[in-house]
């Protein structure tokens, strides 16, 4: 039996002083006191401080049993609190139970000399997330100053358009834990003295009182909350593999290739089975998804009848303008034509990295990648005013490309030109490259230490294949942030 007890606190404190036109620029913000603090309109001067603390309290008991190395058992419950969460909803109690039953243990399976280990495992546990910021259940209130006679005169109020450019949430004194029960079946092998060992896992989960931003009405005064609604499930599949396919005196290598499929559903929102269009949440869909209008590439030439009749309810469609779909027909392009355009979360992500060893040589590499989602790049503006990547943009002579045409306009140009930018994302890098030479054990001897290694490494290398070519799809950037290291190791 195990019992643990754990506390943290995160404490956050900050300070600031602005100011410009300082005297001597020797100053640096050295001397701020060199400036009338009393004429921001000329010297910019101001000063701000802040507090944000929050704690999490915990209690845990495990228990494990083993019977025969054969029967395993762990059950194990958590009680946990945290002081982000609203009065009364702050604590929470989280069981688990794991079962596991190692077959190569068995009298019918113990001569076989192939398996060196074969387990089954079943586990069911509930977990929380209590991911909010500080005084979020409390009510927060902005502080600005307002006209008052001949002066301007501190005010403080929740959310005020007039005086503020920010707003806060309202309060939800009822905010608690969200809470996931979770189901795994796996099975753990280790064959042919450790030359094949690895992991299969399937799980299936299923979340309530999700922690959500919820718009509400703005009559309330405040434009969203935080609340806990609805439900979501998830299933998913983990495999793992590593093995040794070449094991001589002089030369090895190890493989090791794991990838991870996942697919989540929203079950429930805060009015049942009704979809929240304005949070892009839709029942039987998956939590994170772009919702908008689709685009069926660009208008023609050949399509002046058709944009004809959009043009005629208002719309300036020409030839080399981005055409969005009219999903009912009506030719109007309004909330009725939006519709889920994929997901933002991966179906599929993994890894497969292989070391070759030869005498003192070794050969390191590691690819890894996501399939199967979605992103949005925000399209091309093609304002002619800016800085511009090279791309294949729409002309009279040039068709068939792949961007709108440029608009010279400071209104922001082509008004559908982001919706070219919504891609289907999938690729697969090479994350790792690194060679080294391990100098044999009488060099090092010779030289008083115990090993030393000298390589070389490349990171970030580039792409083995990418749907999006303008973008690094791990990293999220539009640059590709390659690095070469070179270094030695020294043991003594």
């Amino acid at each position: 039996m195990t019992l643990l007890q754990t506390a943290s606190k995160y404490n956050a404190e900050s300070t600031s002083e602005t100011g410009q036109n300082i005297p001597n620029e020797h100053f640096l913000w050295y001397n701020l006191g060199s400036i009338d603090i009393t004429d921001p309109d000329t010297y910019g001067a101001s000063m701000g401080s802040g507090l944000s603390e929050n704690q999490l309290l915990s209690y845990m008991v495990r228990l494990n049993y083993n019977y025969a190395d054969k029967y395993l058992l762990t059950v194990s419950g958590r009680y946990d609190g945290a002081s982000v969460l609203a009065e009364g909803h702050k604590w929470a109690f989280f069981p688990s139970l794991a079962l596991g039953w190692r077959l190569d243990q068995e009298d019918w399976l113990s001569g076989v000399a192939a398996i060196d280990l074969l387990k089954l495992r079943f586990g069911v546990g509930v977990t929380g997330n209590a991911g909010v910021g500080a005084y979020g259940t409390l009510g927060n209130i902005q502080s600005f100053f307002v006209p008052f006679g001949n002066t301007a005169v501190k005010a403080y109020a929740t959310n005020e358009p007039y005086y503020t450019g920010s707003s806060v949430q309202m309060a939800n004194k009822g905010l608690g834990w969200e809470k996931t029960t979770q189901f795994n079946y796996g099975i753990d092998y280790r064959l042919f003295h450790g030359r094949v060992n690895g992991s299969i896992d399937f799980y299936h989960s299923n979340t309530s009182d999700l922690l959500l931003n919820m718009t509400i009405p703005t009559l309330t005064g405040f434009p969203s909350t935080k609340a806990n609604v609805g439900k979501t499930k998830n299933i998913g599949i983990d495999f793992a593999l590593d093995v040794v396919p070449v094991s001589t005196r002089d030369f090895n290598w190890t493989s090791s290739l794991n990838f991870g499929w996942a697919k989540d559903e929203i079950v429930e929102l805060q009015n049942g089975k009704q979809d929240n269009v304005a949070n892009a949440l839709f029942i039987g869909k998956p939590i994170q998804v772009f919702y908008g209008y689709e685009n069926a590439g660009l208008w023609q030439e050949a399509d002046a009848a058709e944009m004809a009749k959009f043009n005629a309810n208002g719309y300036k469609f020409t030839a080399g303008s981005v055409r969005p779909v009219d999903q009912n027909g009506d030719y109007e392009i309004n909330d009725q034509d939006r519709v889920i355009l994929g997901q933002k979360r991966p179906s599929i992500s993994g890894g497969w990295t292989n070391t070759f060893s030869w005498k003192g040589l070794e050969l390191n590499v590691e690819l890894f990648g996501r399939f199967g989602y979605m992103i949005s790049t925000g399209g091309e503006a093609q304002l002619g005013m800016y800085a511009q990547r090279k791309i294949n943009y729409w002309t009279p002579k040039n068709t068939n490309a792949e961007w709108q045409k440029p608009v010279y306009s400071t209104a922001g140009g082509d008004n559908y030109s982001g919706l070219l930018g919504f891609r289907n994302a999938s690729f697969l890098k090479l994350r790792n490259l690194s060679i080294g030479y391990n100098f044999p054990s009488k060099v090092c001897d010779a030289i008083g230490i115990s090993s030393l290694k000298i390589y070389a490494q490349g990171k970030n290398l580039g792409n083995v294949f990418s749907t999006v070519d303008f973008i690094d799809l791990d990293l999220g950037t539009t640059y590709y942030n390659r690095g070469v290291i070179f270094g030695v190791q020294i043991g003594f």
